[in-house]
């Protein structure tokens, strides 16, 4: 199964398994009903950010959208025309309650996250390139071995405006009561 077929069913189950209506499971994740549609028929390939609006709905690790659970494979997402790419390097670990990416975002490429749940830090690494990180509506410039941590539950956004590709890391840790 593909990396679109696999998130279509994906959403599909997890909005059964709660028994909400496309509707329901719209007003939850702040996602449109269409747009959920069409991701559930695999028509439509969301946006990274589209994608954390739903975890974040759902109450579930990003990851779950990337890496089936068995066997354990690595998939890549990279929605089509779109500025970032992101890599799980390690499965979801529901006992430690981190998600850990590889995330390579194109220049002039700009991605906005919304909040995730409450409690939910962030802990990014510049590999190469030079990222700009938006944080409570505050911009830092993060070079190739910076890191910073952060509340995740807060809007953040990731931003490249140099004309090479910039690669980071981000280990991203669920807390306790998220899980």
């Amino acid at each position: 199964m593909d990396v679109a077929q696999y998130l279509a069913c994906t959403l599909k189950k997890l909005r059964h398994d709660r028994g909400l209506s496309l509707s329901q499971a719209s007003e939850q994740t702040g996602v449109s009903k269409a747009m959920l549609g069409q991701i559930e028929r695999n028509e439509s390939s969301p946006t990274v950010a589209t994608l954390w609006k739903i975890a974040t709905g759902f109450n579930v690790p990003f990851s779950l959208f990337l890496v089936p659970a068995s066997p354990p494979t690595q998939a890549l997402y990279s929605p089509p025309l779109q500025d970032m790419q992101v890599e799980p390097l390690f499965p979801f670990d529901p006992h430690l309650g981190f998600d850990y990416f590889s995330l390579k975002l194109t220049p002039g490429g700009l991605s906005e996250s919304s909040a995730h749940d409450v409690g939910v830090i962030e802990h990014v690494v510049v590999i190469s390139g030079i990222l700009d990180l938006q944080i409570e509506g505050r911009w830092y410039q993060l070079q190739e071995g910076d890191r910073r941590q952060f509340a995740g539950d807060r809007a953040h956004s990731y931003r490249n405006s140099q004309a090479r590709e910039v690669h980071f890391h981000s280990l991203i840790h669920y807390p306790v009561s998220g899980r």
